[in-house]
C-alpha cells in the first residue's frame, strides 16, 4: 500500500495496547495485498486506472444523546460526541462545579462536520484521513463555537473478494482517531470493524452482511477511563436499477462501562442497535449521496443522522 497513512504515525504518539492492535491490522493487510494481486494477475484482471478516485468525503452529522450516556455505535463517527463531551468536562473550565458528585453527565447534542480526504488506490484498498470540525451543547451549556475537535486517518482493504465465488467478501477497516487540542482528558481511539458480504447476485446488488466491530478508546488521564466497546450485528442490502441503494444492519453491542473524573460513572450494558442507509450510487457503483440513521440503546436511545456528500476531484 503506497504512501499508507497509519504508517506515518508516530509510534510514540500511540499507547502501548493500541499500538500492539494497529500493527497487527495493518500487518494483515500489506501480507494480503501481494496475494490479492496475484490473485488478480492469474485471473487477468484489468489494470488499475492511472489516477485513482480522489474524493472529498463529506459528511455532516447530528448526534443526540441522553443523560448519563456515551455516544457508542457503528463507524468511528460515533466517536466525536464522546470526544467533544470529553473535551468540555475539564477541571479548567466553568463545567465542573455544575456536576456534584454522584450526579451523571448531562443529555447533549451536537453537529459535527467531517472532512475526510480520500484515496480509492484500487478497487481493494481506500485510505483516508482529516480533520473533524463540532459544536455541542448540554442540559448546562450552549452551543459551543465550531472548531477542529479530532483527526482521524484509516484504512479499508477487501481481504478476499466473492466475484461469484461461494466465500464472502472479507472487508477489514481501520482507523484511529485522536482528539485535539491536547489536554487533561485528551483521547485517542482505535477502530477496527471486520465485515463479510455475501452477493447472492453476479452483478452484487443484493446480499448479506455479518460482521464485528471493536472500539479502544484511551485517555491520557488517571481521572477518566472508558472501557471497550464490542459490537456484533447482522444486515442485507438492494439496489435497484436506477442505482439507489438501502442498507440495513441490526446488532448488539457491549460496553465496558466508563468513570468520567470519578464522579460520573456510566455503567456497563449489553443493549441493540439498528443502522439504515440510503445511498445513490453511479454505473461504477461510487456513492454520489447518502444518508444514514442510527439509533443505539446506550442504554436510553441515542440518535444519530448522517448525511454524505462526496465532492469528488477524480472520479473513475
Amino acid at each position: 500500500m503506497r504512501g499508507h497513512p497509519l504508517t506515518q504515525i508516530p509510534a510514540a504518539i500511540l499507547p502501548q495496547p493500541l499500538r500492539g492492535m494497529t500493527f497487527a491490522m495493518l500487518a494483515a493487510v500489506c501480507l494480503c495485498d501481494p496475494a490479492l494481486a496475484e490473485e488478480d494477475d492469474d485471473e487477468g484482471a484489468s489494470a488499475a486506472p492511472a489516477i485513482p478516485n480522489l474524493y472529498l468525503d463529506l459528511r455532516t452529522n447530528f448526534g443526540a444523546v441522553p443523560a448519563g450516556s456515551l455516544s457508542l455505535g457503528f463507524g468511528n463517527t460515533a466517536l466525536f460526541t464522546t470526544l467533544q463531551t470529553l473535551q468540555q468536562i475539564r477541571p479548567d473550565n466553568n463545567m465542573l462545579p455544575a456536576l456534584p458528585r454522584g450526579v451523571s453527565l448531562p443529555a447533549s447534542q451536537s453537529i459535527f462536520i467531517d472532512f475526510p480526504f480520500s484515496i480509492d488506490v484500487s478497487d481493494r484498498i481506500s485510505l483516508y484521513g482529516g480533520p473533524t470540525a463540532s459544536t455541542s451543547r448540554t442540559d448546562f451549556s450552549d452551543w459551543s463555537q465550531l472548531t477542529v475537535t479530532s483527526w482521524n486517518v484509516g484504512v479499508q482493504a477487501d481481504l478476499y473478494q466473492q466475484n461469484g465465488g461461494m466465500f464472502p467478501t472479507v472487508t477489514l477497516q481501520t482507523t484511529v482517531t485522536r482528539a485535539v487540542p491536547d489536554g487533561p482528558l485528551a483521547t485517542i481511539s482505535l477502530n477496527n470493524v471486520v465485515e463479510f458480504n455475501y452477493a447472492l447476485n453476479e452483478d452484487e446488488t443484493r446480499g448479506w452482511l455479518a460482521g464485528f466491530q471493536h472500539t479502544k478508546v484511551d485517555i491520557e488521564s488517571p481521572l477518566a477511563r472508558i472501557g471497550s466497546n464490542l459490537l456484533g450485528y447482522v444486515g442485507g442490502y438492494y439496489q435497484w436499477d436506477n442505482n439507489w441503494k438501502f442498507t440495513g444492519r441490526i446488532g448488539m453491542q457491549s460496553f465496558g462501562g466508563a468513570s468520567l473524573l470519578r464522579q460520573t460513572p456510566i455503567e456497563a450494558f449489553t443493549q441493540p442497535i439498528v443502522r439504515l442507509d440510503l445511498d445513490r450510487m453511479d454505473d461504477n457503483d461510487n456513492r454520489l449521496f447518502g444518508i444514514t440513521a442510527q439509533i443505539a440503546w446506550v442504554p436510553k436511545p441515542a440518535y444519530q443522522l448522517t448525511v454524505r456528500t462526496p465532492l469528488y476531484a477524480v472520479r473513475n
